[in-house]
């Protein structure tokens, strides 16, 4: 006669679960767990990626809206981290030895290549400079740290841009302003959104004076281990000595390996 195979022990019932996880760490795996992918998610979703009952994961949620910590998306409503989780993470990337180290990679790359470096994050109001070292030329484009700059016109911008999905590459085209700061700003979306393609695929993006007249950029992606955009890595000058293709053959590909540098500094 067969014997019964043993079933193993059953899994935890969800309020075993939940009193596994302790009540101080439940908020940090939410917002953890939604900073590991580009899509907003359901309360419900998040209840079975971390292990948390429906009603918990409803409340802390309802509690992280309140407060700021999240945003519901306006296409599917789903969950998404907001300003104040951004802020947090900004902050957290700006700790004292990551915030040398990291400088310490902007001084090189600027002293290379003889021009303003910047470190870039997206935010509500635009991209941010977070971080920056100058040129010594008397000639220079004034963007302290702090200052905030359109997504649409700028390299930095358009790096962030063209990092996100498809889809939602297209919705926050099509919900931003494209107000033309130059003759050379793009200000239709189905261009934008064509240059963003391009960008996707080749790695960087320019600034072909779109922002400023006489001023040209290049910028490309810091990612972390896993490949997820967490600022833009830019560097601009003024047309007067750096051309938009010197920008493309000689800046882009420096601001790259100095992207790879700062991965491995930051985390």
């Amino acid at each position: 006669m067969a014997q019964e195979k043993n079933p193993g022990p059953a899994p935890p019932a969800p309020a075993e679960r939940e009193s596994r996880i302790p009540t101080n760490l439940r908020t940090l795996m939410i917002l953890e767990s939604l900073g590991r992918g580009p899509d907003a998610i359901t309360p419900a979703e998040l209840g079975r990626r971390i292990g948390l009952p429906k009603q918990t994961v409803h409340r802390l949620c309802n509690t992280l809206l309140e407060e700021g910590f999240l945003v519901r998306a306006e296409s599917d409503g789903g969950l998404r981290p907001g300003r104040r989780a951004r802020e947090m993470a900004s902050a957290i990337l700006h700790d004292s030895s990551a915030h040398i180290a990291r400088h310490q990679v902007l001084m090189r790359l600027a002293e290379e290549v003889g021009e303003t470096i910047n470190f870039v994050v997206p935010e509500d109001q635009g991209m941010s400079y977070k971080d920056r070292v100058e040129t010594n030329w008397a000639i220079r484009i004034q963007l302290p740290v702090g200052s905030h700059v359109p997504f649409h016109c700028t390299a930095s911008g358009k790096t962030f841009l063209s990092t996100l999905p498809r889809g939602q590459r297209q919705r926050l085209v099509q919900a931003i302003r494209l107000d033309q700061w130059t003759p050379n700003t793009i200000t239709q979306s189905e261009a934008l959104l064509d240059d963003l393609e391009r960008i996707a695929r080749r790695g960087y993006a320019l600034d072909d004076e779109e922002m400023i007249e006489g001023m040209v950029a290049a910028a490309v992606p810091v990612r972390d281990p896993q490949g997820r955009y967490v600022a833009s890595l830019a560097c601009h000058a003024p047309v007067q000595r750096i051309s938009i293709t010197r920008a493309a053959e000689e800046l882009a590909p420096k601001l790259a390996e100095a992207s790879r540098r700062l991965t491995g500094t930051l985390f």
